[in-house]
């Protein structure tokens, strides 16, 4: 939380609690419709901010601007017999929940309602309030999809993929968590990786949406 002023840590902890939960129930609201009980069956179908929030992640989402919620539990039995691509579409919809929210949040800049020319100088702004709750929808939406396990990009890169080129992603699953961090620490010593696969990309996709 260093660096942050309090408007900003209002606005990042308001983010947190409102794209995390949305995007875990995106996650728990497909796998009913396809068929599978299991996220129903342990109280994740509901938008109460309680059954979806990871006291750790959350706390990574205040420091760092990304972070996680606890894992919505699925039965890919249960979504295959609906459909192959089952499994693709629950991980797919929690980050597209995001970039829903950051279009929702972006009506007002684009109706003309709120001038993006306010958001300069970091003034203390319903604008920029906005802003924020824009920007770190979008950054769990790009950081959501890295092909990286346990995240939701790599059950979505694993659908499109033949057979053969799976095993590349199966074989990485046990370190994947450690490829994260190790992301995150080249980022501190200037070769910020992480930075160019999802900060860039908000980035440019903010600015699509506000200007």
């Amino acid at each position: 939380m260093i660096g942050l002023s309090p408007l900003e840590l209002v606005a990042r902890a308001v983010t947190l609690v409102i794209a995390l939960t949305v995007h875990e129930f995106s996650h728990a609201w497909t796998a009913d419709q396809l068929g599978d009980d299991t996220p129903r069956a342990h109280g994740r179908l509901t938008l109460n901010p309680l059954a979806h929030l990871d006291p750790i992640g959350s706390l990574m989402m205040l420091i760092a601007g990304f972070g996680w919620a606890k894992p919505v539990p699925v039965n890919p039995f249960a979504l295959s017999r609906r459909t192959p691509a089952g499994l693709m579409l629950v991980a797919a919809a929690g980050p597209l929940s995001n970039l829903v929210l950051a279009i929702l949040a972006a009506i007002p800049f684009r109706a003309g309602w709120l001038n993006a020319a306010s958001l300069s100088g970091f003034a203390a702004t319903w604008p920029m309030l906005l802003a924020e709750f824009i920007f770190l929808n979008l950054i769990l939406l790009f950081f959501n999809l890295l092909p990286i396990y346990p995240l939701d990009g790599e059950k979505v890169v694993e659908y499109f993929l033949p057979v053969q080129a799976r095993e590349v992603l199966y074989r990485l699953r046990p370190f994947g968590f450690v490829i994260i961090l190790g992301l995150v620490f080249l980022g501190r010593t200037g070769l910020n990786v992480l930075g160019l696969l999802v900060s860039t990309p908000a980035s440019t996709v903010f600015s699509l949406l506000v200007t």
